[in-house]
């Protein structure tokens, strides 16, 4: 979104004028302003056995995501968030590390159509 604020009234540039000055002053902004790329995040909740939590943890901090909330019930329950494009390679690796004992809350092909729509 972009906005610019004209502190001179009248109608001397004209209504094409005018919209030619508004979009050189928006340009000419973006020329100068900071790209930051967008990037798509994704939040997965799992539940581990004890035994598995500090395991898990090792390879949340490795992927680089975001431990969110953990809470201690009969199992371990762990929300993350990470970047969309890593999250399949580390659900792969989080279900090796678990040997078959992790259980997620929702699949992430769950999530990646919820993105999608």
């Amino acid at each position: 979104m972009a906005s610019v604020v004209r502190y001179f009234g009248g109608v001397k540039l004209g209504a094409g004028g005018l919209v030619r000055a508004y979009t050189d002053a928006v340009a000419q902004a973006l020329l100068s302003a900071d790209k930051i790329p967008m990037v798509h995040k994704i939040e997965l909740t799992c539940s581990v056995p004890y035994a598995l939590e500090g395991r898990v943890r090792r390879e949340i901090e490795l992927a680089q995501a975001e431990l969110l909330n953990v809470a201690h019930g009969a199992e371990v329950t762990l929300t993350l968030r990470l970047p969309q494009t890593r999250a399949a390679d580390l659900v792969a690796c989080l279900n090796e590390a678990g040997t078959g004992r992790l259980a997620w809350a929702t699949p992430l092909q769950a999530h990646a159509a919820a993105v999608d729509n």
